[in-house]
């Protein structure tokens, strides 16, 4: 399936999406998934470049296997090209034989888009109150993946805000809003603590492969944070909130902000809850601290959202099929009439 077709099976179906990777959590909280840790393929001579391994399982009412295979360049910004490419095989569940190659990087940017979305409708659902200001620090595809799937939560916004160390792209970013969100003010920050002390949600989608914000005034007025990017906030920032995460054995590994923190702090988990617990009433966040939700990405989200986009381009004949991809698929030669081989 080529990027166009995973591109039109996904397109104006951010609702449906969102409740689909919602299910997909609770299937993985339930223990219905297996989901093992990612495998990081990385370079001494590119020190900043990385391709992710990330197999996973997903049991019960799907009933899918696979793999996402996703790189992250970020040198391709400079040459105009996108940082991330990926590729989703799935498999069928009874004969592990791969039934669909697709375009990964669209489903892998909608996926962790809804499950933002996810996150933030049981975060703002249990304190009662809707977001007038959000801001975005980080303003490349996966913003605009996030704040398309947070659009469709119909929050009512006054004011978005934007911050990238790149001017030309937090200006396209703002044109990209401004169509968006006809009704709200746009306002470009200086600084990403700028943003946050007047974000009532924040949200980081970096390629920062190091902390780069401390604790400040921007947590006094408690604010949810949607913490993509995972290694942006320091030590101190992840000690003085509320952690939430989507899984904590992936969440805390690869030196993520909750990773350095827990080896700062002698291995203790800094996280406080998932999202399963969020989403099955387990954990109730606190209106009186700040919270950051800090998704490492599960591949089977990926496998779910997959396996829906396979399912409706074949429907619309979208996907295209190759012949005879599995060529031998006898175990050994044919026999004659007698049922027993040939020997000359």
């Amino acid at each position: 399936m080529p990027g166009a077709a995973v591109h039109q099976a996904l397109r104006g179906e951010e609702r449906e999406l969102i409740d689909l990777v919602e299910q997909a959590y609770l299937l993985h909280g339930a223990g219905s998934t297996v989901n093992p840790p990612s495998y990081f393929l990385r370079f001494p001579d590119r020190p900043d470049a990385r391709i992710i391994a990330l197999p996973a399982s997903v049991s019960d009412t799907v009933g899918v296997d696979g793999i996402k295979w996703i790189s992250s360049f970020p040198a391709n910004l400079a040459a105009g090209l996108p940082r991330a490419s990926a590729v989703l095989i799935l498999n069928d569940p009874r004969t592990g034989f791969p039934y669909a190659c697709l375009e990964g990087s669209i489903i892998s940017a909608a996926r962790t888009a809804a499950s933002a979305a996810v996150a933030m409708r049981a975060m703002t659902g249990q304190r009662g109150v809707a977001p007038r200001r959000v801001g975005f620090v980080g303003t490349g595809l996966i913003a605009r993946y996030i704040d398309r799937y947070l659009l469709a939560l119909g929050w009512e916004l006054d004011e978005i805000g934007v911050f990238d160390l790149v001017a030309g792209s937090s200006s396209g970013f703002a044109v990209h809003l401004r169509g968006a969100h006809p009704d709200a003010r746009i306002v470009g920050y200086g600084s990403a603590e700028e943003l946050l002390e007047n974000s009532d949600v924040a949200i980081f989608a970096t390629t920062a492969a190091a902390p780069h914000v401390g604790a400040g005034r921007w947590l006094e007025h408690n604010p949810l944070v949607l913490h993509v990017s995972l290694r942006d906030l320091a030590v101190e920032v992840i000690d003085a909130v509320v952690n939430v995460v989507d899984d904590r054995d992936h969440v805390l590994q690869a030196n993520t902000s909750l990773h350095l923190a827990q080896q700062a702090h002698g291995g203790a988990d800094p996280a406080a809850a998932t999202l399963y617990d969020l989403l099955t009433d387990r954990f109730t966040i606190p209106v009186d601290r700040p919270v950051v939700f800090s998704p490492f990405g599960l591949g089977v989200l990926d496998l779910v959202v997959g396996d829906h986009v396979f399912r409706a381009a074949r429907e619309c004949g979208e996907a295209l099929v190759v012949d005879r991809f599995f060529f031998d698929m006898q175990r050994h030669s044919a026999p004659d009439s007698s049922g027993l081989p040939t020997v000359s």
